[in-house]
């Protein structure tokens, strides 16, 4: 149930809510170091967050099952859909 709720407002705040997984521990639990999270703080904020989820959340043994792998590859396309976007926001300005 967590996780659903940030995913959902990680949708609308990606680094706040990485922030605010940062602070309870929950990045900590998923990733292990400070390195991955900051460069995902960085670059891809809603990948980060959706590989913390599915870590924490749908996770065996170590092995993220198939839901797990579905909100990452979501996490990717979202980081990435919102990346493009704005590259082409941008030339329509300039044009």
């Amino acid at each position: 149930m967590a996780g659903c709720l940030v995913g959902i407002a990680s949708l609308i705040t990606p680094r706040l809510v990485l922030v605010v997984m940062w602070i309870t521990d929950y990045t900590t639990r998923a990733f292990g170091s400070w390195f991955w999270p900051t460069l995902g703080f960085l670059f891809m904020p809603t990948t980060t967050v959706a590989y913390a989820i599915a870590e924490n959340e749908f996770s065996r043994r170590g092995q993220i099952e198939l839901l797990g792998i579905v909100v990452i590859v979501l996490g990717v396309l979202l980081d990435l859909g919102l990346l493009g976007s704005g590259a082409r926001a941008r030339r329509r300005r300039r044009w």
